[in-house]
This record gives structure tokens, C-alpha cells and sequence, in this order.
């Protein structure tokens, strides 16, 4: 059923995804994308020729667009630093989602993204102002982490790591008929049902956020670009003419209390009974079991460097580092093991350039250094969690 935007719209010979809004004597021209779409990329160039707006606004922030302008970005990331920032899993996840766009894109002859880069770099020929009105990007991926459970954030990792294995058979006509059909509503619904607290960081908060930019921009006319699951919720908004509280939207809540002390717990209770042990079974009971501790720790973290193919100064620093970072919370062995192998073997600017296309064959991981790094982390890490149940079993089983 077609609304008063697209009626005006369609006034103009636009097609479905274009939607005209008039507030408060401001003319707001609203386009629905699909971020794998040389159509859509088409229509946008030709909306914003045509209507010469006073400013274009982008469904992006900042950093998306200098990566999206960037070719060679994922050169250009500082491995070390990301690692002592412990966003290891968010970079992951970044390149799953990167390789299976990649991967429709590939098969439509279109960058992913290119329909925003397109409305930039139109609107630079025209000398129209751009304004990039989408959260950051960091903001929006933590958020939407401390809102799912442990369960709903172990779906969603598997669910992003079959995507990336998949072979998406998508091309224009059927991007259309989604488009047309509003599927993407339905599929916005499902997505709400199945994951709430996802959709309303992802979807939700951003459709709020985009609007209250797009009312904050300057002129009289303005062209908005933004993938059409934002259409539906972006237009009640503006119509609505809601301010968002952006403070609000921007905030990254804290980790949980909860979580701390469930993270204290483990080393509280391990050094709770060895000093129980020493002060009931004396020092040479104390030293078999801190003993057990760091055996039952650092080989299985060693030997998850060594399955991960991991450099012999990486398998090291695993073996020494899992027993005493599983008595704290603050940094675990995957973080260490995984800063020594960025350390003493730096993936080069091909391994960089291929990572997407090499994230979906799992044999290439071994040979890619930067995914090595990402198997190092999560097979060392995979091997302290083991060594914590093991050496707490076997510590807890003297007290009794």
C-alpha cells in the first residue's frame, strides 16, 4: 500500500524505495537501499542530480565511511592495539559480515556499500554537503553486546559463522521483489521476536538516531539515504517529528557487577583453598596442587597454540601465561598468545587484502596470518577454560 511519500514520489517518476516527506516547510526525499545493490547505487546518483538538495545526509558514521572510502582499510588496522583493547571478537565479526557482503556483492558486480559511497561522491561533484548521520559504528556494536545474553551472543556468533560459509544466490531482480514485497518488513519482525534486544540496538535505536541527524541537518531540502530496513521506522519518526536523546543513544553501559564478581570468583575460590590446603595438609600439599594448577592450565593452552599452527614463542607465552591469567579477570591467555603471534609473525598487506575471501574457506585459515591470529585466540582460550575446569575440579576435590 503506498503512503503519502511515495504518492509524491511516484509524482516524480521515482520508484517504490524513494519516499518525500514535507515538515514543517522542509522537503525531506528519503531512499530506501540495499547495501549489495548497482540499482540502487543508480537510483541515488540519479535523485540526488536531479533534485540538487541542500544536503545529503548518510546512513553512516565517520569510521564506516573512511573505511567504505579506503580501499586498502584492513592494512591499515593497528593489530596490537586492537588486541590490548580486548575487541579481538568485534574485528571477527566485522570480517564475517565483510566476507559475506563481499560475497553478494561479487556475484551483482557491486561493492557492498557503494550505493553510500555513491551519494558522497555525487554530491563532491556538486558541491553539496554531506553529512554522515549514523552512530558509531564501536558505540552501536557495544551496545548491542551487553544487551544479549551469554545464549543469544553464542547464536548470533554461530549464525554470522554459517553466513560467512554460505554461497548467497541473491541478484537484482530478487533484491527488487524483496524490496517491493516488504519482506524486509517481515524479516525486521522476525529478527524482533528472535532477538529483541538486538533489533532494537541495531535497528531501533539507529532509526531514531538517523532521524533526529536528518531534522538537526541544515536546509530546506534534503536527500537521505539509508538501507531500506530503516525506511518504515525512520518515517514514523520524522513524521513524528521525535528527538531522540543522543546522550542516550551513545552510551556503552557498564559490564554488569555481576559479571565481576562471577569473574573474581574463580581466582577467590582457587587461592581460597590452596591457602586452606597449606593450612591443613601443610606446604607440600600446597605445592603438588598449585603445581596440577599450572599443568592442568598451561598444556592445554599450549596445545591449542600448537593446533592453531601458532609461532614456538606464542605456544610459549600460552604454556606461561594461562595459569596465572586465569586467576584474574582482568586479561586472559587468548589475549596474550594472540599479541605475541601479531608480534613475531605480522600478517602481510596480501593476507590483508584476501581475508575476505579466504574467511570462508576454513582451510585457508591456517594459512592466512591474520585468521591464524584469530585461531590462536580462540584455541588458547578454548584450552585455559578447560585447564580452569580441570585444575578447580581436582583443587576443590582436597577439601573434601
Amino acid at each position: 500500500m503506498s503512503d503519502a511519500g511515495q504518492t509524491a514520489a511516484e509524482a516524480r517518476g521515482y520508484p517504490r524505495d524513494v519516499h518525500i516527506l514535507t515538515l514543517d516547510g522542509r522537503e525531506i526525499i528519503l531512499i530506501g537501499t540495499a547495501h549489495v545493490s548497482r540499482e540502487s547505487a543508480d537510483l541515488v546518483r540519479d535523485v540526488i542530480e536531479k533534485e540538487r538538495p541542500d544536503v545529503v545526509c548518510i546512513e553512516l558514521d565517520p569510521r564506516r565511511f573512511e573505511a567504505l572510502s579506503e580501499k586498502n582499510r584492513f592494512e591499515s588496522l593497528d593489530l596490537r592495539q586492537i588486541i590490548r583493547q580486548q575487541q579481538l571478537t568485534t574485528l571477527f565479526a566485522n570480517l564475517l559480515l565483510a566476507s559475506y557482503q563481499k560475497k553478494l556483492g561479487g556475484k551483482l558486480g557491486v561493492t557492498p556499500g557503494a550505493e553510500l559511497l555513491e551519494a558522497a561522491q555525487t554530491a563532491a561533484k556538486l558541491d553539496i554537503p554531506v553529512a554522515l548521520c549514523d552512530r558509531d559504528i564501536r558505540i552501536t556494536l557495544r551496545r548491542a553486546w551487553r544487551a544479549m545474553s551469554f545464549w543469544k551472543k553464542s547464536l548470533l556468533a554461530s549464525n554470522l559463522m554459517v553466513g560467512s560459509l554460505e554461497r548467497p544466490d541473491l541478484d537484482e531482480e530478487e533484491l527488487r521483489r524483496i524490496r517491493e514485497q516488504d519482506v524486509l518488513s517481515e524479516l525486521m519482525q522476525e529478527l524482533g521476536e528472535a532477538m529483541p534486544d538486538l533489533k532494537r540496538v541495531l535497528i531501533d535505536e539507529r532509526d531514531a538516531y538517523l532521524a533526529h541527524k536528518i531534522l538537526e541537518s541544515d536546509g530546506r531540502r534534503i536527500v537521505a539515504v539509508v538501507g531500506a530496513g530503516h525506511v518504515q521506522g525512520m518515517l514514523d519518526a520524522l513524521r513524528e517529528r521525535r528527538e531522540a536523546d543522543l546522550a542516550e543513544l551513545e552510551h556503552v553501559p557498564p559490564v554488569s557487577p555481576a559479571w565481576k564478581w562471577v569473574g573474581w570468583s574463580v581466582p577467590t575460590l582457587i587461592l581460597g583453598s590452596l591457602a586452606w590446603i597449606g593450612w591443613s595438609q601443610g606446604a607440600d600439599a600446597v605445592r603438588e596442587n598449585a603445581q596440577f594448577w599450572f599443568l592442568a592450565n598451561a598444556v592445554p593452552c599450549a596445545l591449542g597454540a600448537v593446533a592453531a599452527m601458532a609461532h614456538p614463542a606464542t605456544v610459549a607465552a600460552g604454556f606461561m601465561a594461562a595459569p596465572f591469567t586465569s586467576l584474574t579477570p582482568v586479561i586472559g591467555a587468548g589475549y596474550v598468545a594472540a599479541f605475541v603471534q601479531v608480534w613475531f609473525t605480522p600478517p602481510v598487506v596480501n593476507e590483508f587484502q584476501s581475508v575476505g575471501d579466504d574467511v570462508s574457506r576454513p582451510r585457508r585459515w591456517w594459512g592466512n596470518r591474520l585468521l591464524r591470529v584469530f585461531l590462536v585466540f580462540v584455541f588458547t582460550t578454548l584450552g585455559s577454560l578447560l585447564g580452569n575446569f580441570v585444575g578447580g575440579a581436582e583443587i576443590l576435590s582436597q577439601l573434601f
